[in-house]
């Protein structure tokens, strides 16, 4: 979700053109960029207008931070868009595209994919939809209606998820070198797939 100019705010949702600029602002520079004074700012109103719709920067944040989420579920949507049919080899196709989107998305958007996990207080929390964890929920369902997962299907999400967001993270700090993305990025999803399908489908 690339960075756009915010247009200044005249009528309408004034709580919506905050959260448009805040994601914005967290796209540049993540958590550590969104200020609720700056966001009035981008769209022309007082900071005192702003604070009616948002007392603190946690709310703000917590609805930034579904934005980013629900900008993270469509990038793997799109990634599975051209992807047709429900045969094993599709099921197993929309699986990796979705772990790699993930994964792209979090190195491609990281203020944004920071902010997505960012710890919210339970009150705070906006949920997302669509929601990235759904979007791997459905991946993995249409594996399983395949009949290619090799372990119960309630066994399989966190691991596929824990696997590919830790990828994302060590690949974005730079713990593991950049320029082996393409080959780390494989070689993660294979290793989920080892764990996880069959090595050869039902028919």
């Amino acid at each position: 979700m690339p960075a756009t100019a915010v247009k200044p705010y005249h009528h309408g949702d004034l709580r919506r053109a905050l959260v448009t600029a805040a994601t914005e602002l967290a796209a540049a520079g993540g958590s550590e960029g969104v200020a609720l004074r700056e966001a009035a700012r981008r769209i022309g109103v007082s900071p005192s207008a702003a604070y009616r719709h948002f007392p603190s920067r946690d709310g703000l944040l917590a609805h930034v931070g579904s934005e980013a989420r629900e900008a993270l579920a469509q990038r793997m949507l799109a990634a599975t868009a051209g992807i047709r049919g429900s045969s094993p080899r599709s099921a197993r196709a929309r699986f990796r595209a979705t772990g790699r989107a993930y994964i792209e998305f979090a190195l491609d958007e990281p203020g944004l994919f920071e902010v997505a996990f960012r710890r919210c207080p339970p009150a705070l929390y906006v949920p997302d939809d669509p929601s990235p964890y759904a979007v791997l929920s459905d991946a993995l369902d249409a594996l399983d209606r395949a009949g290619l997962l090799a372990v119960p299907r309630a066994d399989a999400e966190v691991p596929a998820w824990v696997a590919v967001h830790g990828a994302a993270i060590l690949l974005g700090e730079g713990m593991l070198p950049r320029d082996d993305r393409e080959s780390i990025i494989e070689a993660t999803i294979d290793m989920v797939g080892d764990g996880l399908l069959r090595s050869r489908p039902r028919a």
